[in-house]
Formats: structure tokens, C-alpha cells, sequence
């Protein structure tokens, strides 16, 4: 039987070989390093480090440990790992290779809005997720992952648009599902809100949708949401996980940029007093352009009633704002208002097209000369009229989606 020739100091405890009997007498026995002073020169008298006895007069000086070593303990180096953990850090730290820095990111797409995820994941260079999305006959939801998200971002891209609560649910369940499949974090992209307009108390006795539906898909998993233009500003505080929160209104804005209406001639209008912050955010990314308001009275849902203007229109280009066009009553009748006060021409922008009826016949009855808005919502064939205008929020989302993968600033999208 080989024994193993080198010596255990300090009075070392032999330790049996891997893989060799204790009967069979076979040891391994380790060499402890001790510490030597770095000049070869030291004198007998210099205590030893690592609480080593002096070296005596003429022998060889130990050598000193590396650092971070324990004394008395046997030494494990890897061969320049050091080197090795400095260049893998420094690979990831600055992004080199940009299939490893995509590596982790997953985007998913519910059955909503699939051609906009398809133009969101191609703005990213990626492909969307497989997924498997049914409906029972019964008209339950069964949602699956086909691939492995373990320890992956995942984004999914879901607007709760009409059917909401399809859409709506059919969101809960799929981030059940990553959740289930060890996502290490799951984000919602919400690019229309469904509910937001739920949110407050007018009268006694009423639900706070907004915030019910904001607590239904915390508790589904989701980390984070990303939405755009939501209806009110109190939306994000309905969320107890991280909100990003968006505007359609950069899309718009470089679309009228290209118009190139004189700004003397230009006019912001907002068409009831709950959207003036918005219309003066929008004007003021349009070189401070002067701000009008249409006074609406509502006598129910989905009902308005125009009753005066605030304001001076009269023959300039007037630019309604809005967040979204549902039956179109409100942009309507402020749209006939400003024509009777002397506006040249009507513009209608709005970020979200939910288009209930009877919004087609109402936009395009003549009154407006454009009506632009973007593609959160997708607008069915029988939905479209020679006056509609239609812009992609894909590269915002991406552009957003990419900040949030990196940990860098969404704000300075709007800055």
C-alpha cells in the first residue's frame, strides 16, 4: 500500500484517503504553509508570523501566505481566479455581449393586444415567450408556460381592454403561472388600465374598482407594473409594488411636430376641467401653446352635457386632449363648442380608443379634422373611419421595458 510522503506539521491528525479503506493503513497527510518574512535576510530572533516558532540560523525563511489565508489550515488555490472573477464582473457590469445581457429577460404576450407585444419584442431584438392561452367551454381560462422561465424577468404585455374582465383575468392567471414557474420577477405591462376611471367615491355606497383591481394583481405575484397614461395620478398609489408610469403623449406630440402648425395658430384644449394638468403638460411640450377649457357637466355615465368655454379659439387650430375616447361624447361636444366659438380646425388626440358605440359615428361625423391616437387598444377594421389616425407605442414600451431590465431611469423618457 503507497502511503503519502509528505509530512503533517503542527501535529497534524492523519486523515484517511478518499476512496481508501481505514483498515488498509493508507493516509494523506497535509503540509501546513507557515508564514516567512519577506526579506530573506530576517534574523533569527523575528517572532515568525501566524504564530509560528522562529526560524532558526541558517534555515530556509518561510514563505507568506496569501492573503486572506487562515493559519494552521490547509491552502485550496484556483489558478488566476482572481483574474477570472474580475473579467466575469466586468463583462456583466457593462453589458458585453448582448445575448448574455438578454439572457434572463423573458416577454410574454396575452391574447389582448399580440400585435402590439410582436412589435414591442422586435424593437428588444426578441422573441416572444411560448405560451399556451385556452378558454373551457365553460368559458374558464387555462393558462401554461411552455419553457423554462426559472430565474428569468418576466414581462408580461396585457392590456385590460374590451371584454375587460377576460382580459383582466386572463392577466391574474398567467402571472399565477410565471409565479408557479420561479420567475425571479414578474412585471405587468398594462398598456391600457381597465377599471382606472373607478377611482374615487362620487356618491355613498360605491366600489373603489381602481384599487381593487390594483390589490387583485399584486396578490396574483406581480413585482412591478408598467402602464401608460393612466386615468388619474392616484392610480399609482392604489399599487403597494412599484409603479412606472408613462405617456402616450411623447408618441403624439413628435406626430403633430410633423404637421408644422404655426404656434401662434395653436391651441390646447382640454375637454373637461379633471384633464387641464394634462393639457398643460401638452401644451407646454408644445412651446407653451396658450390652454382653453370646455366646461362639462355630466348628468350620468356616459353622458355629457357642454355648457360653456374658457378660453379664446377663434381661428386658430384647436387640439382637444384627452387620455382615452370611450363613446365619445365628451371630445364631441366640446369639438362642436369650439367650432361655434371660430376655431379654424379640430384636432381629437387621446391615447386609448376604446371606441364603445356609438363612438365611430360621432368622430367621424365631420366634426374633427383628424382624430390621432395610439395603439394600447387594438382598433378592429370596423372600427376604422378615413379621419382615424393610428400611432405605435412599441418603441415607448421597449424603450421602458429596457430601462426597467437594466435598472435605468424611465423618467428621462419624458424629460
Amino acid at each position: 500500500m503507497v502511503q503519502a510522503s509528505s509530512r503533517c506539521s503542527s501535529g497534524s491528525r492523519p486523515v484517511p484517503a478518499r476512496g481508501a479503506s481505514s483498515r488498509a493503513g493508507a493516509v494523506v497527510r497535509c503540509t501546513i504553509q507557515e508564514a516567512r518574512p519577506a526579506s530573506t535576510s530576517a534574523s533569527a530572533s523575528t517572532p515568525a508570523l501566524n504564530g509560528a516558532a522562529p526560524a532558526a540560523a541558517g534555515a530556509v525563511p518561510p514563505i507568506a501566505l496569501p492573503r486572506g489565508a487562515v493559519p494552521n489550515r490547509p491552502i485550496l488555490e484556483v489558478p488566476d481566479w482572481e483574474n477570472q472573477y474580475r473579467r466575469h464582473t466586468a463583462a456583466a457590469r457593462h453589458g458585453a455581449g448582448t445575448p448574455g445581457s438578454l439572457s434572463r429577460l423573458r416577454l410574454f404576450s396575452g391574447t389582448s393586444n399580440p400585435t402590439l407585444a410582436n412589435e414591442v419584442a422586435q424593437y428588444l431584438g426578441l422573441e416572444l415567450g411560448k405560451i399556451k392561452c385556452k378558454r373551457f367551454a365553460d368559458g374558464e381560462i387555462y393558462v401554461q408556460v411552455q419553457e423554462s422561465i426559472r430565474g428569468c424577468d418576466v414581462f408580461l404585455i396585457q392590456p385590460s381592454c374590451p371584454p375587460v374582465n377576460d382580459h383582466l383575468m386572463e392577466l391574474l392567471i398567467t402571472i399565477d403561472a410565471c409565479r408557479r414557474a420561479s420567475a425571479r420577477s414578474i412585471t405587468a405591462v398594462i398598456p391600457y388600465y381597465g377599471y382606472a376611471r373607478a377611482d374615487r367615491k362620487v356618491q355613498g355606497r360605491e366600489s373603489i374598482a381602481a384599487k381593487l383591481t390594483a390589490n387583485l394583481i399584486t396578490e396574483a405575484g406581480a413585482d412591478r407594473v408598467l402602464a401608460i397614461d393612466l386615468h388619474s395620478g392616484q392610480c399609482v398609489g392604489y399599487f403597494d409594488i412599484p409603479v412606472d408610469h408613462v405617456y402616450g403623449e411623447t408618441v403624439i406630440l413628435d406626430y403633430l411636430a410633423s404637421k408644422r402648425i404655426a404656434t401662434g395658430d395653436l391651441v390646447v384644449v382640454s375637454p373637461d376641467v379633471g384633464g387641464v394638468a394634462r393639457a398643460r403638460a401638452f401644451a407646454k411640450k408644445l412651446n407653451d401653446a396658450p390652454l382653453a377649457i370646455v366646461d362639462k357637466r355630466r348628468s350620468a355615465h356616459n353622458v355629457s352635457e357642454v355648457m360653456n368655454l374658457i378660453g379664446d379659439v377663434k381661428g386658430k387650430v384647436a387640439v382637444l386632449v384627452d387620455d382615452m375616447i370611450d363613446t365619445a361624447g365628451t371630445i364631441t361636444n366640446a369639438a362642436k363648442v369650439l367650432q361655434k366659438e371660430g376655431a379654424r380646425e379640430v384636432y381629437a388626440c387621446a391615447t386609448h380608443a376604446v371606441f364603445s358605440p356609438p363612438a365611430v359615428e360621432r368622430l367621424s361625423s365631420g366634426v374633427f379634422q383628424e382624430v390621432i391616437v395610439t395603439n394600447t387598444i387594438p382598433v378592429p377594421p370596423e372600427n376604422v373611419f378615413p379621419q382615424l389616425t393610428i400611432l405605435s407605442v412599441a418603441n415607448l414600451l421597449g424603450e421602458t421595458i429596457w430601462r426597467v431590465y437594466n435598472a435605468a431611469s424611465v423618467q428621462a423618457l419624458r424629460d
